[in-house]
């Protein structure tokens, strides 16, 4: 069949690939586990509070690839695979890398090569998940911490903004990967108050207001690909109300005791 005899048109929904990203401690498990009937690839050691379907803490590049195996071959009631974290995933990619180069760090790996390298494990991790949400149907969320890294914009002075915890090269494999890269993170207000002498003093104010950025600005990166509000709540079903039809299995209403 010729390629023109295959082009389509109009809308192709398909199960959402969603990176969360924030400060410790705001609420990015508990987000995830309100997501349709999700099961957990822990990476690190922090789901004791959430109740939540769980893998055994995964300890090793090879267990994480096993169970998205077992996800993709096995009969299960799971229509969310949530990694968390991507950056703690990363020191098993990295150690996978240092074990087939017989290195002790990846710093060892000269000219920076071995973040290079672990690209290849990077994409075979994304793989698996992409025959998940292809064949099987299945939401894919990342969870990642944030850092603060210097921006070096050409257009503009430097300036500092929040990244995902991760390495540049697989951060931007990641992000490119992912239909939604989120923000989470504390709603800020600022309030001036004039000291005298022509000088005035900034002062944050804080509400605990929980809320995720959808947009990339100079202070965070972000996007989305369903035109969602600039700033939601730190809310699954406010994010579940913007999903269409057939872009993601209907939410079931989450499990969220504690917070993470």
């Amino acid at each position: 069949m010729k390629l023109l005899e295959q082009v389509t048109s109009g809308r192709s929904p398909a199960p959402r690939r969603v990176m969360l990203y924030g400060t410790h401690g705001i609420g990015k498990s508990t987000f995830a586990s309100s997501a349709p009937k999700p099961v957990f690839v822990q990476t690190e050691d922090g789901l004791g509070e959430i109740d939540c379907d769980k893998f055994p803490l995964t300890t090793s590049l090879d267990q994480a690839m096993t169970a998205l195996s077992e996800l993709y071959t096995d009969k299960h009631p799971y229509r969310t695979i949530v990694v968390d974290s991507l950056d703690w995933l990363e020191r098993l990619i990295w150690a996978e890398v240092c074990r087939k180069r017989n290195v002790e760090s990846i710093e060892d790996i000269g000219y920076a090569k071995g973040y290079v390298f672990a690209l290849t494990q990077w994409r075979e991790f994304l793989e698996g998940l992409s025959a998940l949400r292809n064949v099987k149907g299945m939401m894919v969320v990342l969870i990642a911490h944030a850092r603060i890294e210097r921006f070096e914009n050409p257009e503009t002075e430097s300036y500092d903004r929040y990244v995902p915890r991760l390495h540049r090269l697989a951060s931007q494999v990641l992000q490119e990967w992912c239909d939604e890269v989120l923000f989470a993170t504390f709603k800020v207000y600022t309030k001036q108050t004039d000291e005298g002498f022509n000088r005035k003093r900034t002062q944050g104010i804080g509400t605990g207001e929980r809320i995720i950025r959808t947009v990339e600005r100079p202070a965070h990166v972000a996007k989305n690909r369903l035109n969602l509000p600039e700033e939601m709540p730190l809310d699954w079903d406010a994010y579940s109300q913007h999903l269409t039809n057939g872009s993601s299995p209907p939410p079931q209403g989450g499990r969220n005791k504690g917070v993470k």
